[in-house]
């Protein structure tokens, strides 16, 4: 359990450092329908429709993994999922408190080209590369681990 001093300063320095995309996240968590009744460690946890995660600042939106997941066997797996893509989106919220201003160009931008351009999705597929190879995602499940001590997604 994260102390209360250590929740106020993640809290403060995504405000401060990390203010642009600790906005956009805000605007987006009031506007965005989903479920927002969970926390993950500091952040904010909105599942919604988009089959895609996003983080920005210290929140979170991850596809709702669990919905139609009714026999037991792939409502233990669809969790498992879940609870890996959590720490790999804790691991953007991390890259947010480093890189401050900076985590917009130097991640988030590149990441959404990266996940949105079908292009590259093509790519991906026609070389069998991992979405988590390019430098963005692969840094994200190494600080989500890092600081969790969870294992993301791969």
């Amino acid at each position: 359990m994260l102390s209360v001093a250590k929740k106020s300063a993640f809290a403060i320095v995504q405000l401060v450092w990390g203010l642009p995309q600790t906005l956009v996240g805000a605007a987006m968590y009031a506007l965005v329908p989903g479920d927002k009744g969970m926390r993950y460690r500091c952040a904010f946890v909105t599942k919604w429709k988009s089959m895609r995660g996003l983080s920005l600042g210290p929140f979170i939106f991850i596809p709702d993994y669990l919905k139609g997941a009714d026999h037991p066997s792939t409502r233990a797996y669809m969790e498992k999922q879940q609870e890996r893509l959590l720490v790999h989106e804790y691991g953007h919220c991390i890259q947010s408190l480093i890189f401050g201003p900076l985590y917009l160009p130097l991640f988030a931008f590149p990441s959404m080209i990266w996940a949105g351009i079908p292009a590259f999705e093509r790519m991906r597929t026609a070389r069998a590369y991992s979405y988590y190879r390019f430098y963005t995602e692969k840094f994200a499940n190494y600080l989500g681990k890092r600081v969790t001590g969870e294992e993301p997604v791969r």
